[in-house]
């Protein structure tokens, strides 16, 4: 092969490649770790990226961690192997990557948190550091809940909520303002850590709550089948704002469609990979919003789904 073909067969190979995020040595292809304790949303990330040009082995490499430790294995992580891209989900995340770098970019994913009153953002336009992502910052999604569990569970006047005391506190008080009026009194039930969801629900199911509401947490999520089990047991419907929870075998579910937003945060990634700053790119909302009903779950539980909340659901799962 001459020397004129060979520069335009390997000018040829460059073009047809997506640009690689700026950091990256030379003839390595950009690392994404990513730390979520669902393996599904993992894989919805690395599907959607693939749509878009980044395939795993060819021009991109993944780590995935599902630990709920995270400060500790970034810092592990950081120490043994260089990383491109941060990809994480809930506010104690996306924190332990902001303290291991100012520097590596950092697409993030909290349902919990204010991204400006918490620090993560300058301006929801502009956010000007190495974090973007995408914020629900929506307690006021409560009162929707709340709406529909009394249809469930007709005369509801004593509601269990399980949560993360360290960081729900405004959609607690969201989950309050909307119970007020209905006459609705909470049992809350703290869970800070994922060992210890037998005792925090031992803890709840002493309130004899005629119903259980699960506040959005990482905690919380890396234990949904468990509560959704222990709820069934006892005979208790629940409820979720984690779209997929029902799917785990809990009764109902109104909120984001959490493998859609992991979706979205493939779209940042693509970004940052073709030379764009997380400081440039504007947060983003949820796009997508799901009632979900399992008809399964409400048969262990005898109960009879009203029709008018069957004509709302968005998904049935029987």
């Amino acid at each position: 092969m001459d020397r004129r073909r060979f520069l335009l067969i390997s000018l040829g190979t460059a073009l047809a490649l997506p640009a690689r995020v700026g950091a990256q040595a030379p003839g390595r292809a950009p690392h994404v770790s990513v730390y979520t304790t669902n393996r599904g949303l993992k894989d919805a990330i690395v599907a959607e990226l693939r749509e878009r040009g980044w395939v795993e082995g060819r021009n991109i490499s993944y780590e995935w961690h599902p630990s709920e430790d995270a400060e500790v294995h970034i810092k592990e992580h950081l120490a043994r192997s260089p990383v491109d891209i941060f990809v994480l989900g809930g506010p104690s995340r996306i924190r332990a990557a902001m303290r291991a770098s100012p520097t590596i970019p950092i697409i993030g994913l909290d349902l919990e948190s204010d991204p400006v009153a918490s620090g993560f953002v300058k301006t929801l336009a502009r956010p000007g550091g190495n974090v973007s992502g995408v914020w629900m910052d929506l307690p006021e999604i409560a009162g929707k809940q709340i709406q529909f569990l009394p249809e469930v569970v007709p005369g509801l006047s004593r509601l269990g909520v399980i949560w993360d005391d360290r960081i729900g506190a405004l959609q607690f008080a969201a989950t309050q303002a909307a119970s007020r009026p209905l006459g609705i009194t909470l049992r809350p039930a703290a869970l800070r850590a994922a060992a210890d969801v037998e005792g925090s629900m031992k803890r709840l199911l002493s309130e004899r709550p005629q119903a259980i509401l699960l506040l959005t947490a990482p905690v919380v999520f890396a234990v949904l089948e468990r509560i959704g089990e222990l709820a069934r047991e006892s005979r208790v419907p629940s409820m979720c704002p984690f779209s997929i929870y029902p799917a785990s075998g809990g009764l109902l579910a109104y909120g984001p469609n959490l493998p859609g937003m992991w979706r979205q945060l493939a779209g940042y990634v693509d970004r940052v990979l073709k030379g764009a700053k997380p400081g440039d790119l504007p947060i983003e909302r949820p796009s997508k919003f799901e009632f979900v009903i399992n008809l399964k779950t409400a048969k262990a539980l005898g109960l009879t789904i009203p029709p008018s909340l069957l004509a709302r659901a968005d998904q049935i799962i029987e």
